[in-house]
């Protein structure tokens, strides 16, 4: 395949759950703000603008900020609309490898989102870009051969999903900033899941533990990084009769397996560091990615990417 084929293919696979991620993280904000009436709001704006997403705040910043940031500015590839559009361009460059059906719904998608209108944050934004961002997903999943291609795409989804439910998992449980467990698993689309899986029994260990640990639910960390490692084996199915030559699933596995066989205790004792261990490993399988299969080079860090 074409590297610059395939790095587009990779970009669309981010972006697009870049958007959903980010409209997570933002409602994240937007429901603590509405059920938490001693919330403050300018300190947990800023802590989701400046910590979470790594973006400097001077002065006083509220959720209009947020909405400004990372909803509606299309200069900013880690906002809504940028993500959007960043993965619309990048459709067009792979046009002839996507389906007729996968083209038709990223550039609808992003046509309808200039449609919403810009003005103050509403559920409907949120909710319309991650029930987009998740029709999306299943027509690449359901109208592509599942060949190289495919590969790339999904690999670009899982790592980005990595990265952004680590953010998510990081705004739980800061003092006087934090969003209660309860709305970050609602945000992930794990309310049910949890409850199903701990029979009923709640608690902020069990509920960080389920979006951290988790086997079998799709958004958790350790599930977006494991099939992260499988993508890349099977875009690279030579087997190393010892150690492993491809940097990028070394990168996601010496994580990874920190996570696996750790004591759960000691993860959730070490969270915040261990999050961002998972956003270091998976911004360096990125660049390893890229400096392997794309002609452009190494990819740019979130850092570089807001400047």
């Amino acid at each position: 395949m074409l590297s610059r084929i395939a790095e587009s293919l990779f970009w669309i696979g981010r972006y697009i759950e870049r958007a959903d991620g980010t409209a997570r993280i933002v409602d994240v904000l937007r429901l603590q703000l509405l059920e938490d009436p001693a919330a403050q709001e300018g300190e947990a704006a800023r802590t989701v603008l400046s910590v979470i997403m790594g973006m400097p705040s001077d002065g006083a910043v509220g959720f209009t900020d947020v909405g400004d940031r990372l909803v509606f500015d299309r200069q900013n590839p880690s906002a809504i609309a940028g993500a959007l559009l960043a993965a619309r361009e990048n459709a067009r460059r792979a046009r002839e490898t996507l389906s007729t059906e996968l083209w038709e719904a990223i550039n609808t998608t992003w046509h309808r989102w200039q449609g919403l209108g810009r003005q103050d944050v509403t559920s409907r934004h949120l909710s319309w870009a991650r029930e987009r961002a998740a029709l999306i997903s299943g027509i690449a999943d359901s109208t592509m051969s599942h060949d190289d291609a495919w590969h790339f795409l999904v690999l670009g989804r899982n790592l980005e999903r990595a990265d952004m439910t680590a953010r998510l998992v990081a705004t739980g449980g800061r003092p006087g900033t934090g969003a209660p467990w309860s709305v970050v698993l609602s945000s992930c689309g794990a309310q049910q899941a949890f409850m199903r899986s701990q029979r009923g029994l709640h608690s902020d260990d069990r509920a960080a533990a389920f979006l951290v640990l988790d086997r079998e639910f799709p958004r958790s960390v350790f599930y977006a990084m494991t099939k992260a490692e499988q993508h890349l084996a099977t875009l690279d199915p030579h087997a190393d009769r010892i150690g492993v030559s491809d940097e990028a699933r070394r990168q996601l596995g010496r994580v990874r397996t920190s996570l696996e066989f750790r004591a759960t205790s000691e993860v959730l004792a070490e969270l915040p560091e261990q999050m961002l261990r998972v956003q270091q490993s998976v911004n360096g399988a990125a660049q390893a990615v890229a400096s392997r299969y794309f002609q452009a080079g190494p990819l740019p860090t979130w850092t570089e990417e807001l400047v």
